[in-house]
């Protein structure tokens, strides 16, 4: 089965998704011109905006929901796997697709502002591609294939993943037993999630909310100041990322492994700019302009990859912690740490994907709660299925603790890889209402106005948009 997993796996990824993803975002970069790199001040500045409703969602909550669910495991686990099987030259192709990225995650975040409706009780709004997808391309097929997708990604693919990844940090440990100690840390997580997400535990949800942040942060600071102490190394350590990432008589000899499909994919599984999940969270957000949410969704990109992603990257190379096949995943980030934090580093990386996974954990299945609920025209189901499907979610959270580690990867690049498939082609055929916005944006702002949306202003017609009429 991990056999058949990792040959679709492959063929998936190259050729047909890394050229629809570079593809794509060299696409919206030229047709935004570059909107991720010309505003990225900008960007930072509307975060700060509240919204215009007394109990709306803002700007800044939604990206805090898009970012809990793009910052986990992937940032540690997936650039440690990408750089051990793929080589150093994953950390440039990882960089690009962010950069690239950052411009599909623009526009399908803008699409789903520009689509999204009112929540029935009047206050606050929702959307996301299966709205888009079903309002302006007519397909109601197409986007009930594209929820399911969305379900068995965050429901099943990633959180399959993101268990294992979290029990792996474990094996350092000289109480893990590979049969005993998976099912130990699998059983512990998915009881916790499932009191969660059953409606209990909210002091855990809220005090995660405060700590997952502060430790991105400590996380990154340990990562500049590994960075510091190794500083001889930073130049030599570039010039290998480089090196490797061009090195393209490598690449041609073993292209489905090499370091530009790996950093693509461990990089999409990172951010998942353009997949057509964080649309969901960023269509909840109460603006005056759907390109102020589009903007704020090139900084969560920024935050998980450039960031976070580059963190990871950094403070293994500079250290030259040994890495192969064997030490791919949680053993080579351990080795790293503990150059710098001695016996502390497998503690501290363990406790960092504890709070990270968890928080990975609640922000899918909000992604999950998303698409039963437009399957459910647009209502949440029963109270009966609900619980037992939350049981169901869980159930799967502790079999991802102890399948094997190219299972997991497999199956979360497939359904993922699924949503991007379908995603990715409605935003290019519906890029114009996204770039006609932007151009309105910016003429709003260079006379000197804080910008509101009208439909008409770009040329739609406001009774077609439920939301914005």
């Amino acid at each position: 089965m991990t056999q058949i997993l990792s040959a679709i796996d492959t063929y998936l990824y190259f050729p047909v998704l890394v050229i629809l993803l570079a593809a794509a975002g060299i696409y919206f970069t030229i047709r935004t011109r570059g909107v991720q790199v010309r505003m990225y001040g900008e960007a930072w500045k509307v975060l700060w905006e509240k919204p215009k409703e007394d109990g709306a969602v803002s700007s800044f909550q939604a990206l805090m929901v898009s970012t809990a669910s793009r910052v986990g495991t992937g940032n540690i686990i997936g650039v440690s796997t990408a750089i051990c099987l793929g080589g150093t030259g994953a950390m440039f192709w990882m960089w690009l697709l962010a950069i690239l990225g950052s411009a599909s995650a623009y526009v399908e975040t803008v699409l789903a502002q520009i689509y999204k409706k009112r929540e029935p009780d009047g206050v606050g709004c929702y959307g996301g591609p299966e709205h888009y997808i079903e309002d302006a391309i007519h397909s109601k097929k197409l986007a009930v294939v594209f929820t399911i997708f969305l379900i068995l990604t965050y429901g099943f693919g990633f959180n399959l993943l993101c268990s294992y990844n979290l029990q792996s940090s474990f094996a350092v440990y000289s109480f893990y037993h590979a049969k005993i100690t998976p099912a130990i840390v699998g059983a512990i997580i998915a009881i916790i999630v499932l009191i969660c997400i059953l409606g209990g535990g909210k002091r855990i949800v809220r005090l995660t909310e405060v700590i997952v942040p502060f430790m991105g942060f400590i996380y990154i600071g340990v990562a500049v100041l590994i960075c510091i102490v190794n500083y001889r190394h930073i130049p030599s350590m570039f010039a290998m990322i480089f090196k490797d990432a061009f090195n393209f008589r490598a690449i041609g000899s073993g292209i489905t492994g090499s370091c530009m499909v790996y950093g693509i994919k461990r990089g999409l599984y990172s951010n998942e700019a353009g997949v057509g999940s964080a649309p969901h969270a960023a269509a909840s957000a109460d603006t005056t302009h759907p390109v102020k949410q589009g903007l704020a969704a090139v900084i969560s990109v920024s935050i998980d990859t450039l960031f976070l992603c580059t963190a990871t990257g950094l403070l293994c190379l500079v250290t030259n912690a040994p890495r192969n096949a064997k030490t791919a995943g949680a053993p080579y980030v351990q080795a790293a740490l503990s150059s710098f934090l001695k016996g502390f580093g497998p503690a501290f990386l363990t406790i960092s994907l504890v709070l990270f996974a968890f928080t990975t954990l609640i922000g899918n299945l909000y992604y999950v709660d998303n698409g039963l609920k437009y399957l459910h025209n647009n209502k949440m189901p029963g109270k009966r299925f609900l619980i037992v499907f939350r049981i169901i979610c869980a159930i799967i959270i502790f079999a991802g603790a102890l399948i094997p580690m190219d299972a997991a990867w497999a199956l979360a690049d497939i359904t993922m890889g699924g949503m991007a498939l379908i995603n990715i082609p409605c935003c290019v055929r519906l890029g114009g209402a996204a770039f006609k916005a932007t151009k309105d944006y910016e003429k709003q702002k260079k006379e000197g106005k804080d910008p509101v949306f009208h439909a008409k202003d770009i040329g739609m017609d406001p009774d077609t948009l439920e939301y914005w009429k």
